[in-house]
């Protein structure tokens, strides 16, 4: 993979700045977001013909340790009581959305786990080391990121953990 596959049109983000400063390699994946559109993720592997296995959501969640972040396949949902344990807690749940903008400095739908504005203690699921390169959101609708599991891993100080179960 490339340093950096820019395309034009996506400006910086966070999480570009993030990766540029750290060095790590990545590709930039541009696709039309769909305002209208349900699920981000499902969107985004469906107009950028990636597996969906291979293309990850950002979930933030809260426990009495505060708040944390989940990284699951989009085709999947985020276990809690395994993110939970995963983060050292009893029990998590979903954080409220607007904490969730607030903390990371991105908008829901667009949340990338790299380059938020707080530091939060991080699990991918462990899915993610199966492939060579993964995708997460770039810090907007319509832009995610790809990259190796391990950069990823690398760049959020993350850990894996079976986090995901299929619906």
């Amino acid at each position: 993979m490339a340093k950096k596959k820019q395309t034009t049109g996506t400006g910086g983000t966070p999480a570009t700045v993030a990766l540029e400063q750290a060095r790590i390699p990545y590709a930039v994946r541009v696709y039309e977001h769909d305002p209208a559109t349900e699920s981000y993720g499902l969107e985004a592997a469906e107009a950028l013909g990636v597996d969906a296995d291979r293309v990850f959501k950002t979930l933030l969640v809260d426990s009495e340790r505060g708040l944390g972040v989940g990284i699951v396949p989009v085709n999947t949902l985020l276990d809690l009581k395994a993110v939970a344990a995963a983060l050292g807690a009893k029990k998590a749940t979903m954080a409220d959305p607007k904490v969730a903008e607030r903390t990371t400095g991105y908008v829901v739908g667009g949340i990338s786990p790299i380059g938020q504005k707080k530091a939060l203690p991080t699990v991918v699921d462990e899915s993610a080391l199966d492939f060579d390169t993964v995708l997460v959101s770039g810090g907007k609708r319509g832009l995610d990121l790809e990259l190796a599991p391990t950069d990823l891993l690398q760049i959020t100080g993350g850990l894996t953990a079976p986090i995901a179960r299929r619906a």
